[in-house]
């Protein structure tokens, strides 16, 4: 059986540290990261564009239904090479789209040089920083999204 082609990129320990840094990241805000790394395209969404499948996993994994619109997706499609950050309407009416592309960038040029865990991590880091600032962490916060990496075939 030929491996996934998700350890190609990421292996166990980093995996869990992605998660972890998730959870970390949302001690400092109210906002909700979720990370989503796709395998592969399924065959019935190939015209689908990158945007148009992190926004189908947006909705499907309810990053919508955050009470305050806080959530805000890293897609990551490995087939593809692809990846697209996407931010809730409560986080675009303070946050620029720009400032996504701006990550978006950096992080593109860590996984150019094979880093794939750093430009992850830094991307939540950068995107932690944002939240905090824009949404900081409530008394009464509750996790509302899994800080667990989502792996998809």
């Amino acid at each position: 059986m030929e491996p996934r082609l998700i350890y190609h990129f990421l292996n166990d320990d980093e995996l869990l540290r992605i998660s972890n840094k998730i959870k970390e990241t949302e001690k400092i805000t109210a906002g909700e990261i979720c990370v989503t790394i796709k395998e592969r395209r399924h065959f019935l969404k190939k015209k689908k564009s990158i945007r148009e499948l992190a926004e189908e996993d947006f909705f499907r994994l309810g990053i919508d239904k955050t009470k305050d619109k806080t959530g805000i997706l890293i897609f990551i499609l490995l087939e593809g090479r692809q990846f697209y950050i996407l931010a809730d309407s409560g986080i675009n009416e303070k946050v620029s789209e720009n400032t996504w592309h701006s990550i978006k960038d950096k992080m593109q040029s860590m996984f150019v040089r094979g880093d794939f865990c750093k430009g992850i991590l830094f991307g939540i880091d950068e995107i932690g920083k944002i939240l905090s600032e824009h949404f900081p962490l409530k008394p009464d916060d509750i996790n509302e999204i899994s800080d667990r990496v989502r792996i998809e075939n």
